[in-house]
């Protein structure tokens, strides 16, 4: 037994002064993993069970009999004693409200010899996801989960750019608004803009304004989503789907922090953070000359990665209790374990949008309390009219033709438009125009004889 199982060394005032500075909660550690002091914040957040006995630190955030290195964590004490330098890690920690999402940070703390005598352990709480289902907040457990949490902590409190990078139905616009709710700006507006949707006529007007009369239609003065972000955040959804000719009219504005309404001559000041996710390769576009490299940079000072729901599999009981209470049909019901075991096998090249989605569509199926594994299939056997391939005697326009094998492809191919586009082997843009006649309901060549 060691004097550390015993009692707890004299700590130097100053030692303590230090520990006391701090606002969020924090910890004062021996070299062995003992808590020897906390400060009030501490007591307030996690109470004094770790002061009332002598314990240490991984025995009381999380259940361990060993250090967190030695049970499959990271452990940021041993990480700052082995390099004599602050460390800091997303963990999850056992509170008096359950299991909770703590960014723990590890300050080495040299004795009057100038060795390492202690080290101080600040925690600070995250309010924007969940260790438990929620039916506000993002919600995992898995190690892909916190450190892409761990990213978005380490982002939020700053002024820094954000690029969010992840597959569709990885939920960006959800990150995108954590970002926004744990920096200064929380206070101000969160204004979302969807890129994919905008031409490159409405791209200026939607993101600039516009003064009455400086083009026809424009009846009355419109302010613009860069206004409109004024003191808040500014998302910009699918930034890699905006034309090549607006990208220069937004790197302007990101240069110089000025913009001008449509029509108008007067320069405005504009005052947002930005964050801008993509589901696409911007740096393939920069390479295939579809996207500023100037721009790239810019907008991607901060990368975050959002894991496809494939790398986070053990997350999907808490993802699925999650989404059952936020689906209204499917309150009050529940998945056998057979559902849930084929729910298991499936593949979610959706994500969790696909996974709400299968969730959603079982719950309306399900006749009872209980979805079965048969209320999370569908057999999608639909084909539109005039989809089906013309008898070989029979002869059809080939703009219909086109029109019909476009519907088709487009059916199979959601989303990514360019990847559709090389495959077809015409330009994105020839697509684009060939899809807003098919939207139309028009020919190629209609109108033009």
């Amino acid at each position: 037994m060691t004097a550390n199982d015993t009692a707890a060394p004299e700590i130097p005032a100053e030692t303590l002064a230090l520990l006391n500075a701090y606002q969020d909660p924090a910890v004062l550690l021996d070299l062995d993993y003992f808590i020897l002091a906390a400060n009030p914040p501490y007591l307030q957040a996690f109470g004094d069970a770790a002061l009332s006995a002598r314990r240490r630190c991984y025995e009381v955030s999380h259940g361990y009999a060993v250090p967190c290195d030695q049970a499959g964590e990271s452990c940021p004490l041993h990480a700052s004693l082995v390099s004599n330098d602050v460390s800091r890690v997303m963990h999850i920690h056992h509170t008096p409200r359950g299991a909770e999402h703590v960014d723990v940070e590890t300050h080495p703390v040299p004795g009057a010899d100038g060795s390492i005598h202690y080290v101080l352990e600040i925690m600070r709480q995250t309010r924007v996801a969940s260790a438990t289902p929620s039916t506000s907040r993002m919600v995992g457990r898995s190690p892909a989960f916190r450190k892409m949490l761990g990213m978005i902590q380490r982002a939020a409190p700053s002024e820094v750019a954000v690029l969010l990078l992840g597959e569709t139905g990885t939920g960006k616009e959800m990150v995108a608004r954590a970002i926004h709710e744990s920096s200064a700006r929380r206070d101000g507006p969160f204004v979302p803009v969807e890129c994919a949707g905008l031409t490159e006529t409405l791209f200026e007007s939607e993101l600039f304004g516009h003064e009455k009369g400086a083009f026809t239609g424009a009846t009355s003065l419109k302010t613009g989503l860069v206004e409109a972000a004024r003191g808040g955040t500014l998302f910009l959804d699918e930034v890699g789907d905006i034309p090549l000719s607006m990208q220069v009219k937004l790197l302007r504005l990101l240069e110089t922090g000025c913009f001008r309404r449509v029509g108008s001559t007067v320069p405005q000041e504009a005052d947002f953070r930005l964050v801008c996710a993509t589901h696409r390769d911007l740096k393939a576009l920069v390479g295939a000359g579809q996207f500023r490299l100037d721009l790239y940079f810019r907008i991607g000072v901060f990368p975050i990665l959002l894991p496809p729901l494939r790398q986070r599999r053990e997350d999907l009981p808490l993802l699925v209790e999650a989404l059952m209470s936020r689906v209204r049909s499917a309150r009050g019901k529940h998945l056998t374990p057979a559902a849930f075991r084929a729910l298991e096998r499936m593949s979610f090249p959706g994500n969790i949008r696909e996974l709400r989605n299968v969730l959603e569509r079982a719950a309306l199926l399900a006749d009872g309390d209980s979805i079965q594994p048969a209320d999370l299939i569908v057999d999608l056997e639909f084909q539109p009219a005039g989809e089906a391939v013309p008898p070989v005697d029979t002869v059809i326009p080939l703009d219909e033709l086109e029109r019909q094998y476009l519907a088709r492809v487009v059916a199979q191919y959601p989303g990514d438009r360019q990847h559709l586009a090389r495959l077809l082997g015409i330009s994105e843009r020839t697509l684009y125009r060939k899809l807003q006649r098919l939207e139309a309901g028009t020919s190629e060549h209609e109108g033009s004889d």
